[in-house]
């Protein structure tokens, strides 16, 4: 398989979490007006809206996604639209029609355009209670306990299956918990090591809705963005694994975040009162072997918990003294 270059780039899923501060990367490295960012509902903000162009569509609809393909000559897409693993016990249904429906619209659409590369995320939530705990290998046992996860296994199979049988060039890692200091997050089980920053800096304490010794994988925005444009930069001969990569950065304890943002908000008083999200916390890993990923495509995290949180508070103490803190994601 050639290596060709990436001229006009989609991205679905362009005002969530990730791909919103994916989009605004993209632009800075291929120029605005290549990086057409698409959802279902209005950019929330005038950065991403005046950026670059955006595009209405429903991913679970592959006439809308042909439309912008054809429309913009498109030739690689980053997959990010997905219903995250709380809104999707919520809603099981939509759940698996956004994240398998709209996965395998996109990869037919791939297919049928010859376009250069996609970009499809997996979660550690395609792990299950089975799963070890520790280290958490690259090969192992996936049988998650929410939908969710389902579609995340499933999609890493549909991935790899369009690689072999397709020859078409589909990339993936599973992402850890994000932390991003820009943008909300958008229902997803690892939330309040994103809400506990915020609540720190807004009202000095949080509720966290798992229990202080839950301790998950975790992972700065900034190293999530680069470890998904290493990637997709990366010689496709030098890959064994194309849509499963494990990526890790950090592990820490609820307990321990809030002590770490004690040390630079004095008096900061987190309570822990669990909620259903805890139980499919439990079912997660609590550390990752991302070795297949540093040793196939060179991944290196930059932050450790410590780095992390002298930049987030710093970042969002900034934007409160500007009344500037909440920026909520819309959901696209």
């Amino acid at each position: 398989m050639s290596n060709k270059q990436m001229k006009r780039i989609l991205v679905t899923g362009a005002c969530g979490q990730i791909g919103s501060e994916l989009t605004l990367a993209l632009r800075e490295r291929y120029g605005g007006a290549n990086v057409v960012a698409t959802g279902h509902r209005t950019p929330p903000g005038p950065e991403l809206r005046d950026s670059g162009p955006f595009e209405f569509i429903n991913v679970a609809r592959r006439e809308t996604l042909d439309e912008v393909i054809a429309k913009h000559d498109i030739d690689t897409i980053y997959h990010m639209a997905a219903i995250l693993s709380a809104v999707g016990e919520e809603k099981p249904h939509l759940c698996w029609d956004v994240n398998m429906n709209g996965l395998y619209n996109v990869l037919e659409a791939a297919r049928d355009h010859d376009l250069v590369r996609v970009f499809c995320p997996s979660s550690i939530a395609a792990f299950g209670p089975e799963t070890p705990r520790y280290d958490t290998p690259q090969e192992t046992v996936l049988r998650p306990r929410t939908m969710y996860g389902v579609t995340k296994v499933a999609g890493e199979l549909l991935c790899d299956y369009y690689v072999r049988r397709f020859n078409v060039d589909v990339r993936g890692v599973r992402y850890p918990g994000i932390i991003s200091a820009e943008t909300l997050p958008g229902g997803g089980t690892t939330d309040y090591a994103v809400a506990i920053y915020y609540e720190a800096v807004e009202h000095g304490r949080y509720t966290c809705f798992v229990r202080e010794d839950t301790v998950l994988p975790m992972m700065y925005m900034p190293d999530a963005l680069k470890a998904t444009l290493d990637l997709m930069d990366a010689d496709f001969g030098s890959l064994v694994h194309h849509s499963d990569f494990n990526l890790a950065a950090m592990s820490f304890s609820a307990g321990e975040l809030a002590a770490e943002i004690r040390k630079h908000v004095p008096g900061f008083v987190c309570e822990y009162q669990p909620d259903f999200r805890q139980a499919i916390a439990d079912s997660w890993p609590r550390s990752i072997d991302d070795s297949a990923a540093r040793q196939e495509w060179g991944w290196e995290p930059a932050y450790d918990l410590a780095a992390m949180t002298t930049d987030m508070l710093d970042r969002l103490q900034k934007r409160h003294a500007a009344g500037q803190l909440y920026q909520q994601p819309c959901d696209c």
